[in-house]
């Protein structure tokens, strides 16, 4: 079965075609990467690929309690424990360069920090604070120009330190609502410069983004995660254009010869279901281009990963939350042993419950 044969990502090779998606868990004091992360992510390096929960590239971004960073020594040290814990068995793992951008509050952030976005838009709703509990999303201020290229700089950085942290590659995060996001969709970038207004434009920050961490660490340890129709943290979702504007920036993201698109559908989880075509068409012209591999993930069972494997829809397949509670994910995959459920109480919370306790089949 392909979905256990190994498999090539640029230069690396992949025990197997199973990733283990980004996903955000809060168990970083101090925005710094620790043992117990370590230990959860070696229980999982049973993966051909890892890939971590979104880590900012900034103060700035840390909108979240509890989230990495990857932009000071002492959490590039951290991270080193992480990837020694990975290699250690035989695993592969990037690091997800995730910066927040509005979707946070001021409390959760260091000193001297401060919530940046494309434009000055607020998101609705409430958001976790370890020091005042649910509290309103701050208000954004909109970066200027200096501060947009001050921000690319800061993801090019970020990729070096993972790779002096021992990181195999980098992903980038430009879905789910976070500021790679917050440029691309019309609904939060109100912006009327190079970096806002039609399409192209609202590209841009994604492409120059990509083009600097390539130039930073190689564009064959560089993968980028887009999220065509998201609604998450207050996205537009089907807007018009929306499949002209991700064809253009797959065509773009292939010319920079990058290891991989990974594209989310969350649908599983009742968000709005990509429109198929326009997937088909993002991975046809990404790869037309020269963009390497592609990742799908979203409610992959066995069955459904052969097929899409076999048919070259997909290179590589993404598995989230079964990966919570079944540490031992693919192995339980290819004997089709039950998965364990995972204790959604437990997803953001501090400590070790929810988080490295869950059983290996016996």
């Amino acid at each position: 079965m392909k979905l256990f044969s190994p498999s090539h990502l640029g230069p690396a090779t992949l025990k197997n075609s199973v990733v283990m998606s980004p996903m955000t868990r809060n168990r970083a004091l101090g925005n710094v990467p620790n043992e117990l992360m370590a230990e959860y992510y070696g229980q999982r390096a049973g993966a051909g690929l890892i890939i971590t929960e979104g880590t900012s590239p900034s103060p700035n971004g840390l909108g979240y309690p509890r989230i990495p960073g990857v932009h000071s020594a002492e959490q590039t040290r951290g991270w080193q424990l992480i990837t020694d814990a990975v290699h250690a068995r035989d695993g592969r793992i990037f690091i997800q360069l995730m910066h927040a951008g509005r979707v946070g509050n001021v409390l959760n952030l260091p000193d001297g920090a401060e919530l940046v976005a494309p434009s000055a838009v607020t998101m609705s709703g409430m958001v976790r604070t370890d020091s005042q509990g649910e509290q309103p999303y701050s208000a954004p201020r909109e970066l200027t120009s200096g501060e947009i290229r001050s921000t690319i700089g800061e993801y090019a950085q970020a990729a070096r330190n993972a790779i002096d942290a021992g990181f195999d590659g980098v992903e980038i995060h430009g879905a789910n609502g976070y500021l790679i996001n917050q440029f691309l969709d019309p609904g939060s970038n109100l912006r009327s410069d190079a970096y806002g207004g039609d399409a192209t434009r609202r590209n841009r920050f994604a492409l120059d983004v990509a083009q600097a961490v390539s130039a930073a660490i190689g564009a064959d340890l560089v993968g980028i995660r887009l999220s065509p129709y998201g609604v998450f943290n207050d996205m537009s979702g089907n807007y018009e254009g929306i499949a002209e504007q991700y064809g253009a920036l797959a065509a773009d993201l292939g010319k920079l010869l990058l290891a991989y698109v990974h594209l989310v559908d969350h649908s599983a989880m009742g968000a709005p279901k990509p429109e198929a075509a326009t997937v088909q068409r993002i991975c046809h012209e990404f790869k037309n281009a020269g963009g390497r591999s592609v990742i799908l993930s979203g409610g992959y069972d066995r069955e459904r990963a052969e097929v899409d494997l076999a048919s070259g829809a997909a290179d590589l397949i993404g598995y989230g939350r079964p990966f919570i509670s079944n540490p031992d994910l693919v192995e339980r995959l290819r004997s089709n042993a039950p998965l364990a459920v995972p204790d959604q109480a437990t997803f953001y919370s501090p400590g070790s419950a929810g988080y490295t306790d869950y059983p290996r089949l016996t």
